[in-house]
């Protein structure tokens, strides 16, 4: 039967009714809120898996000044002051340069008060200009441009006359 050729024939269009048309839209729509929902499901996934990473490599940096910490304490444990010392100096150096790898910076608390990036604990009487940074109670830290912590700070008021 390899001789034997199958004639095809145009066929004319049908015209599909009104309600074939509603169907055929309700299922396309149906396929597209099912193409959606396996879309969310499967970003919802990517992030988490990225989260997961970057948490892996955080606490892969975090764990060599864990073992600081631990050598500090047994020095602690011997009395031996100087080597107290020298272990809480490299473990703040170690920590600080995680921080800094990850980008997070210091707020710079010199100057004005900014309640963006400042939290005022108080307020003092002072000299200063009012509105001025006194003292920094607590360092605060941002990452990129987003404010992790702010720096908790007392603030120059004016001195009250009699």
């Amino acid at each position: 039967m390899p001789d034997e050729q199958v004639e095809v024939s145009e066929q004319e269009p049908v015209e599909e009714s009104g309600d074939d048309k509603v169907a055929a839209l309700e299922d396309r729509l149906l396929r597209l809120a099912a193409d959606f929902e396996n879309y969310k499901k499967r970003a919802a996934r990517d992030r988490e898996a990225y989260v997961t990473l970057a948490n892996e490599r955080l606490i892969g940096e975090l764990l060599p000044i864990l073992d600081d910490l631990e050598r500090a304490l047994v020095a602690a444990a011997e009395h031996e002051e100087a080597q107290l010392e020298e272990g809480v100096r490299l473990v703040h150096r170690s920590l600080a340069g995680v921080l800094e790898r990850q980008g997070v910076k210091a707020i710079d608390a010199d100057g004005k008060f900014d309640p963006h990036v400042h939290e005022a604990l108080l307020s003092q009487p002072s000299e200063a200009e009012e509105g001025s940074v006194l003292d920094v109670v607590q360092k605060g830290y941002r990452l990129g441009d987003r404010v992790v912590r702010p720096a908790r700070v007392v603030v120059a008021a004016p001195i009250e006359q009699p």
